[in-house]
């Protein structure tokens, strides 16, 4: 795979490397978990509230990984930061110290908040190569529409920024599209293999690769206004 999934990918009593996705710096260096767990949906204290008879027993609890510990949640993964040099402030931005890129915000005074589309992780014993940023986005929030699809039957999503802004809509419509490209002269076409139909070129060598297909709104001023 392109992209190294966190879901599937990272496994306890192994080492991993984190890497600046935009510079390829070493953020984290032989990082070994005991404990790689998933994070609840955000609105989980919503539901919470809805099955207790009570007051949400929940309510004050934080979820924070500790010295060995990696959570994941969809967009994003949690780390401890005891191993850091400095203790972060909470609520504050982490920029990567080479490129100053924004890799994510610490959560606590000893958690730090990653964001998915920021950081690449491989294992220590492999080794890293770059990959351009627009196919390394595309695949990560490929790949997170098609998880949160198949696993919560939702195929509408929303992309929002800090401010609380909403800046697209998508909506899934098929998350099994093939896409064909010939590999051989200039004026040679590529073709699509949508819902099983299979479209390929007649001759010469072809590359296939899985793809996701969205209709998207805009959600920019001057583009679309309401």
């Amino acid at each position: 795979d392109l992209v190294f999934t966190l879901r599937e990918g990272l496994k306890p009593q192994k080492n991993y490397d984190f890497y600046c996705q935009s510079c390829g710096d070493v953020i984290a260096k032989d990082r070994n978990f005991l404990r790689v767990l998933p994070l609840p949906s955000e609105n989980w204290s919503a539901l919470v509230e809805e099955w207790c008879c009570h007051a949400n027993p929940f309510a004050r609890s934080s979820l924070h990984p500790q010295h060995h510990d990696c959570f994941f949640g969809d967009t994003f993964f949690l780390l401890n930061s005891r191993n850091e040099s400095h203790k972060p402030k909470e609520n504050t931005r982490v920029i990567c110290k080479r490129c100053k890129t924004m890799l994510g915000e610490t959560a606590s005074s000893d958690t730090i908040k990653y964001y998915v589309t920021e950081v690449i992780i491989r294992p220590s014993e492999g080794s890293f190569h770059p990959m351009p940023r627009s196919q390394f986005v595309q695949s990560v929030v490929a790949q997170c529409l098609v998880e949160l699809s198949s696993t919560k039957s939702t195929f509408r999503f929303t992309i929002k920024g800090d401010n609380g802004k909403t800046y697209i809509l998508i909506w899934v419509l098929n998350s099994d599209t093939l896409l064909v490209e010939s590999l051989g002269s200039s004026s040679s076409h590529s073709a699509f293999a949508l819902f099983g139909d299979i479209f390929v070129p007649s001759s010469g060598p072809v590359r296939t690769w899985s793809a996701i297909k969205v209709l998207y709104q805009p959600c920019i001023k001057n583009k679309n206004k309401e």
